[in-house]
């Protein structure tokens, strides 16, 4: 599928006014387009990236997207948007104190790349994790784009477990002189929660009597040394930040009539072993949100699991949407 993929940057001289007041100008979009927009443009699948993935969702998900798999580019117009604030080509931070950007903030930047496309219905929305809570906040936001939804191992309101988490990494961030030493403390800590104690117990339990030299603790290094190869730890400390801002409530309303609103088909997916979102919130998504549906999937990997378990999301997906 990497002919059929083509990489667009989409750029606006309107200024974007982010919610906390503050306004970014010359917005830039890096986006991803697989396949063909067929004649009637009723073949549009709208996939949403997490935290540190980019707008090919092709290199971060094969077994979900690929000309082999599910969301094929022969037969779907697939898209896929960098988030502003990420480092892979959209608008982005060069220091720690770069304005606010919210959930909601990411989705008005995807309504503008939508209508600069002039498409009216996607046929699919899917994501996972931040990809999940974007997803969600564009179907509150606007219910009658989505014909069907597939928020996984997601949340309506980011909770004070998943937001604690992301304080103690970018603590790391800000204590470190050298910012990608403090990424690679920050992901170190993400680790922990994106998996979970079976997952480190079964993979990086020694099997000799050592004193020191553990296999986890390089695991941590090399997972640290990993990302801070390929990220900016400007952009992990602000896309943080977003995902602690996200609550589908706006002002002076509830959480469930903020999810009432959503009028998509939605199809809930968790993964039973998630430490981050745990599945009693992809649960209330589904007794919450009209017309929904709800699977758990098993994983060893925790959180993970949403990009690891294709074969068990393929199963799902060719029964809900086949």
């Amino acid at each position: 599928s990497q002919q059929l993929s083509k990489n667009h940057v989409f750029t606006d001289i309107e200024p974007l006014v982010l919610e906390c007041g503050q306004v970014l100008q010359n917005l830039r979009i890096q986006y991803t387009t697989i396949g063909e927009l067929n004649k009637d443009k009723s073949n549009v699948i709208w996939v949403f990236h997490a935290l540190t993935g980019n707008s090919n969702p092709a290199e971060w998900w094969p077994g979900i997207v690929g000309e082999e798999d599910f969301f094929n580019p022969s037969e779907h117009f697939i898209i896929c948007a960098n988030v502003i604030g990420s480092c892979y080509g959209s608008t982005e931070p060069e220091t720690l104190d770069f304005p606010l950007i919210t959930v909601r903030d990411m989705v008005k930047a995807h309504i503008r790349l939508k209508d600069f496309l002039e498409i009216e219905r996607i046929k699919v929305g899917i994501g996972g994790s931040l990809g999940g809570q974007q997803l969600l906040q564009w179907a509150v936001l606007e219910p009658l784009l989505f014909e069907s939804i597939i928020p996984i191992a997601t949340n309506a309101k980011h909770s004070a477990w998943g937001i604690a988490f992301n304080e103690a990494q970018r603590m790391a961030i800000e204590a470190a002189k050298d910012k990608n030493q403090g990424l690679e403390a920050a992901r170190a800590i993400a680790m922990l929660s994106y998996r979970n104690s079976d997952t480190y117990n079964q993979t990086q339990t020694d099997r000799t009597s050592q004193i020191d030299d553990f296999s986890a603790s390089s695991y941590q290094r090399y997972q640290g040394s990993k990302l801070s190869k390929r990220f900016s730890p400007y952009s992990y400390y602000t896309l943080s930040k977003a995902m602690d801002s996200h609550n589908l409530a706006s002002k002076g309303q509830e959480i469930k009539d903020a999810l009432a609103e959503i009028r998509a088909k939605t199809i809930v997916i968790g993964v039973e072993s998630d430490l981050l979102f745990p599945i009693e919130e992809q649960r209330l998504l589904f007794e919450t949100i009209p017309n929904a549906v709800f699977y758990p999937i098993q994983s060893l990997y925790g959180h993970d699991g949403f990009l690891v378990e294709t074969k068990q999301l393929t199963q799902i997906l060719k029964k809900e949407l086949s």
